[in-house]
């Protein structure tokens, strides 16, 4: 293996995703001299193969459900179908054009691109394409893939995962989906609107188990509405190929058929054979474990990302790569409060939070020192105007700030950003009470719940 003992990196990154690329434009910011290695294409799942492309479909869904709907509105239009190649056309444009810009912005910044697979060779190194690449710190941000279930083989045609899905040429006539999360939900949604008959299987008692369950049920309820199926609490069993497409059996022996079964039960850690257990790094389950720095127990060696088991969502890889980049540069850093991330589900309608649940409040906080307000999108004029329904739900402790805001509706991620805030910085109702938000806007819906929560309710119902 050549070795270049003349070159070596403050910090050498593996893997170009969110984390990793994060991590490589703040540390060469901060004047570090830094080489990022990636396999395949720099921006990794969230640009390619997730966050934006399915956002993409989701939007072109949106666009079909206005057309179909466009009359409600006094305006006359035809929906003839949906054009997949045309689709996949504007889909990989979005793409395309965010890919080019972070490439100029990683060659703007001069930090060291390599592109190969690397492998982990020492606490110090990564080897990569017949070289070793020498670091005073390496940091692993090799991401995940789609997970599937034992016994459940992904063959890429029948029984496909999101990257198949995203690709696919055709609308399915009919579609199962094997989960009910965030990557099950929002291809249900797109699907639907593409004019697909769709059925979620979801072991749990609730689609998107993660949530709050006020806001679970506000979006079984809207799902019904759509005319999308979905059953609940019974697990899977086996699925098999029919004449035509697949049959999937739950434990207790439900049946379901359709022309395609997309596996959405999660992601794993992309891991296995890169040399991470042959250095040592502590391991589980395939993810490596970091403290709340992000530092592993190798000292020369930090991880981030899909990688290390925190929430699997591109801006928290931003928030981890950023602080190791900061904490290399010698900057004061401070822990990331999962709670107070942003969340948001991008079906239609979508779901989003920051905080934490009722049910989570009551148990660190007590059931009698947790109050609880739902503000119904009924009564906001920009929502009646959009057609749109749902609900912004709040979580108090007695007294005291707020400490979760959920909610429900089209648009809503768009309102998590002071939703982030409020939770953030310990915001007491009548604090965000005394603001004014903006008229007509589904804004302004945030400031209602808070003055109904301060005990002085404008639009509402006392």
């Amino acid at each position: 293996m050549a070795n270049d003992a003349s070159t070596v990196f403050d910090l050498v990154i593996l893997g170009g995703g969110s984390g990793g690329y994060a991590a490589a434009l703040r540390g060469a910011q901060l004047g570090l001299d830094v080489a990022l290695i990636e396999k395949d294409k720099v921006g990794g799942t969230c640009l390619h193969r997730g966050c934006i492309p399915t956002k993409a479909l989701l939007h072109a869904g949106e666009i079909a459900d206005q057309a179909r709907e466009s009359e409600q509105f006094g305006v006359k239009a035809t929906f003839e179908g949906i054009d997949i190649p045309a689709v996949h056309k504007y889909k990989d444009g979005v793409v395309a054009g965010l890919y080019k810009g972070l490439q100029g912005l990683i060659a703007s910044r001069k930090v060291t691109y390599i592109e190969g697979e690397g492998r982990l060779s020492s606490p110090t190194s990564v080897d990569v394409g017949g070289q070793r690449v020498q670091g005073r710190h390496v940091l692993l941000a090799t991401g995940s893939v789609p997970k599937s279930l034992p016994g459940l083989e992904i063959d890429g045609d029948r029984i496909i995962s999101s990257d198949h899905a995203l690709v696919l040429d055709r609308v399915p006539k009919s579609a199962i989906i094997l989960g009910g999360g965030v990557i099950g939900v929002e291809f249900a949604s797109a699907w639907k609107s593409f004019g697909s008959d769709v059925t979620i299987i979801e072991g749990l008692k609730h689609l998107a188990p993660l949530e709050d369950e006020n806001s679970s049920k506000l979006l079984e309820r809207a799902f019904r509405k759509r005319g999308i199926k979905f059953n609940l609490g019974t697990f899977f069993s086996k699925a098999e190929y029919t004449q035509d497409g697949v049959k999937v059996t739950l434990a207790d022996g439900k049946e379901f058929e359709a022309e395609v079964l997309l596996v959405a039960v999660g992601r794993g850690p992309v891991s296995q054979g890169l040399g991470y257990e042959e250095q040592g790094v502590a391991m589980d389950r395939g993810y490596v474990l970091v403290d709340e720095y992000m530092r592993t127990n190798v000292p020369t060696i930090s991880a981030v990302g899909d990688l290390v088991p925190t929430l699997q969502l591109a801006h928290v890889g931003f928030a981890e790569g950023i602080l190791v980049a900061e904490r290399l540069a010698g900057l004061k850093t401070v822990p990331i409060d999962y709670d107070g991330v942003p969340r948001v589900t991008y079906c239609h309608p979508e779901v989003a939070s920051v905080g934490i649940t009722e049910a989570k409040a009551k148990e660190i906080y007590g059931a009698d020192k947790v109050v609880a307000l739902k503000y119904s999108l009924a009564g906001n004029g920009r929502s009646k105007i959009l057609n749109t329904s749902g609900e912004i739900k709040l979580v108090q402790v007695k007294d005291g700030a707020v400490v979760g805001v959920h909610m429900v509706g089209d648009r809503m991620g768009e309102q998590v950003g002071e939703a982030q805030l409020i939770y953030n910085w310990e915001a007491l109702p009548a604090e965000v009470a005394q603001l004014i938000h903006a008229h007509p806007t589904q804004n302004e819906a945030m400031g209602e719940a808070h003055l109904a929560l301060a005990g002085k309710p404008l639009h509402a119902h006392d």
